[in-house]
């Protein structure tokens, strides 16, 4: 066994090569919760869809079940964006105790360290790389129909504006 100051200036010296990590973690963290929120709103909107499909006839009938398709497959990407980001977080947290369990009981395993950090980055990258997906999908579902755009105000509407 060291002796107790070696033995602080060691599990000290950890420490810092685990802080990156650590940091990675914060953002990972930063970024599950902006897809959560996402997937929130998307779930949301799904909702409100339901009745208005059940209500809706002919080409409105079909634009909305169109656009709650899209809403479907924005829930899948999301939730494959959440899982491949969760999976990343987790492989980080391993590289932090293999870290920590290398130096405390002097466990060569720098090829497992370098493998699963490898492994964390491809993952994250997967997932950002499914969130920009999705919200390229996003904004291509979000574009203002023709139809509004050209919709002229009448006089019966224009009268009804100024009550």
């Amino acid at each position: 066994m060291l002796p107790t100051t070696e033995s602080a200036t060691q599990i000290a010296q950890i420490i810092q090569l685990a802080v990156a990590p650590v940091f990675l973690l914060a953002g990972v963290g930063a970024f599950l919760n902006v897809c959560a929120s996402r997937l929130a709103r998307i779930v949301d909107r799904g909702r409100a869809l339901e009745p208005m499909i059940l209500k809706a006839r002919g080409n409105e009938h079909d634009r909305l079940l169109r656009e709650l398709h899209t809403v479907d497959r924005r829930m899948r990407l999301v939730s494959s964006a959440i899982t491949l980001t969760v999976a990343s977080a987790v492989l980080v947290c391993a590289v932090v105790v293999l870290l920590f369990a290398a130096a405390l009981i002097d466990l060569h395993a720098g090829t497992s360290i370098a493998l699963l950090f490898i492994g964390s980055m491809v993952t994250l990258a997967l997932g950002l790389s499914i969130f920009l997906i999705e919200t390229r999908v996003a904004a291509r579902v979000i574009r203002v129909r023709q139809t509004l755009l050209d919709h002229e105000v009448d006089e019966v509407d224009e009268a009804a504006g100024d009550e």
